[in-house]
């Protein structure tokens, strides 16, 4: 699998279904997550059942977020597409285990963390290159183009301090704060009760915070490091 650093991995393509799956078999109306979740699902048995093309799908549809997450791990985009490659390797091996009852992307962005851990651990890698091309969009129409390039600096030089975070503290952060997870599935990714994922965090951003002051205050100027750290 090549990765496309053109592509912003974060971002999740909206998904056009018919009609007819818009609704759950309980017959509820489904979010778009709900839906996306669904198509996974139906790719999902499709593999199970044989059907070796499947298997495509379901890495193209996930490849940009397994990439991103590695990326904000490790900071490299080439040991980023090797934890991919990696990760969907042990994905596509121990599908058969996977509980169809269960949410795919909790599961899959566990397998991810858990490989960029292990791929750091081995080779002691901590380093993050300019992230332009792998960022999600930060832009806002009314933003200026000086506006645009102070928050890619800004989330560029918040992933340069994670490195002194440790591992769970890192995960915690990138996962809640970074990727957007909600408290609870992070909790489920990184396999620990809600409280201690909000103590991992509490001392990660209590960590950035005084990691920001003391070497990029004179960057950083008037913006704020925490706007950026989430308090939730």
């Amino acid at each position: 699998m090549k990765l496309n650093r053109s592509n912003r991995p974060e971002s999740i393509d909206s998904q056009d279904l018919n009609s007819d799956n818009n609704k759950s078999k309980s017959g509820n109306i489904l979010t778009s997550n709900d839906k996306f979740e669904y198509e996974t699902i139906s790719i999902i048995k499709r593999i199970k059942s044989g059907e070796a093309v499947a298997l495509n799908d379901l890495i193209e549809r996930y490849k940009r977020q397994v990439a991103a997450i590695a990326y904000r791990m490790v900071g490299d985009y080439d040991e980023a597409e090797d934890i991919a490659q990696m990760v969907f390797v042990k994905t596509s091996y121990n599908l058969n285990k996977f509980d169809i009852t269960k949410k795919f992307s909790t599961w899959l962005y566990r397998i991810t963390v858990n490989a960029s851990i292990d791929f750091m651990r081995k080779y002691r890698r901590h380093k993050h290159e300019l992230i332009d091309n792998y960022s999600e969009s930060l832009e806002n129409e009314d933003d200026n183009p000086e506006q645009i390039l102070n928050r890619k600096n800004l989330r560029s030089i918040i992933l340069k301090a994670t490195e002194s975070l440790n591992e769970k503290q890192k995960a915690a952060f990138i996962l809640r704060d970074l990727e957007g997870h909600q408290i609870d599935e992070v909790s489920e990714i990184l396999e620990m009760p809600e409280a201690t994922v909000r103590w991992y965090l509490h001392r990660a951003r209590i960590r950035l915070r005084k990691e920001l002051k003391r070497n990029y205050s004179s960057y950083l100027g008037a913006i704020t490091p925490e706007k950026d750290l989430r308090g939730n």
